[in-house]
């Protein structure tokens, strides 16, 4: 999914103080008697800047037989992928935002894209996920952010060395979860985008320092906090139903000699109901890098 990926959630007694204190990085080691599984939070948007990544990922990379993605990365490259991921992310039945959102919603959404110079006639038919989406990417890609984020950067080389890679989704799932983001509650989804989107320049360096070092409570409240607070139907499809579907896989891990890396966005691993704790209380070892 694209940086984003709002805030998230309020639970978060993952560590205790002085683990907090020597925390490294957002890559964590889950272990099962022998057997060990990485899991790598990831960023899916970063500038040449932010490279190398921090030495813990490359430790987990080396270690690592097998990499776990969120998606097919090539296959949501395929350009035909794409153009059905566009077509099932408009409003094809007579709605538009203007008819989903209340008057202050879409007032603030049209006073927001008017400094793109983009008039919201181009945009009627999109489905709040893919605006918001869009609007994101746009932010970002200003700032010197491109798409080569933590993902892409270990997808690219485990292709080249030969690592057998997964995924944990397919691109028709990915796309649906974007095509239903905020609906029920598109005002409060926009709004609640549209606000972090404001303070991206104050907030992105410290995004980019809290996730480097790995900073747990900063990281639930930056990821996951405000979306579980503010759009719990956003928090509830995005992070929740996802991690803990994808929990039996993870798990399944454990159950053979090879190593894994998972490398799926930081803010799956973070929280009361990311992977980190999941594994936790199913009585897994997990000790952050």
């Amino acid at each position: 999914m694209p940086i984003k990926t709002g805030k998230a959630l309020t639970f978060f007694l993952l560590f205790a103080i002085t683990s907090q204190a020597l925390a490294q990085s957002s890559v964590w080691l889950a272990t099962k008697g022998n057997n060990k599984v990485y899991l790598g939070g990831t960023i899916h948007m970063l500038r040449s800047s932010d490279y190398p990544l921090p030495s813990e990922y490359e430790t987990a990379y080396n270690a690592a037989d097998n990499l776990y993605f969120e998606i097919d990365i090539d296959q949501m490259n395929d350009p035909a992928g794409q153009l059905g991921m566009l077509q099932r992310l408009m409003y094809t039945d007579g709605r538009t935002l203007q008819s989903v959102l209340n008057a202050e919603a879409y007032q603030s959404l049209t006073d927001y894209v008017a400094k793109f110079s983009m008039p919201m006639v181009m945009l009627q038919n999109m489905k709040p996920g893919m605006l918001m989406s869009t609007l994101e990417l746009l932010e970002f890609q200003i700032r010197g952010f491109t798409p080569d984020g933590v993902d892409v950067h270990f997808h690219q080389r485990a292709k080249t060395d030969g690592k057998t890679i997964y995924a944990f989704e397919s691109v028709e799932e990915q796309i649906g979860f974007i095509e239903t983001m905020g609906e029920g509650e598109e005002s409060e989804y926009i709004m609640l985008s549209l606000r972090d989107l404001e303070k991206i320049d104050s907030d992105i360096e410290s995004m980019i320092s809290i996730w480097r070092n790995g900073e747990s409570d900063d990281l639930v409240d930056l990821f996951v906090e405000d979306m579980e607070v503010n759009t719990p139907g956003v928090y509830q499809s995005l992070l929740f139903d996802r991690n803990h579907k994808w929990m039996p896989t993870v798990e399944a891990m454990f159950d053979d000699a090879d190593t894994e890396l998972v490398l799926v966005g930081v803010a799956h691993l973070v929280g009361d109901d990311g992977l980190v704790q999941l594994l936790r209380a199913r009585g897994y070892q997990v000790e952050q890098l």
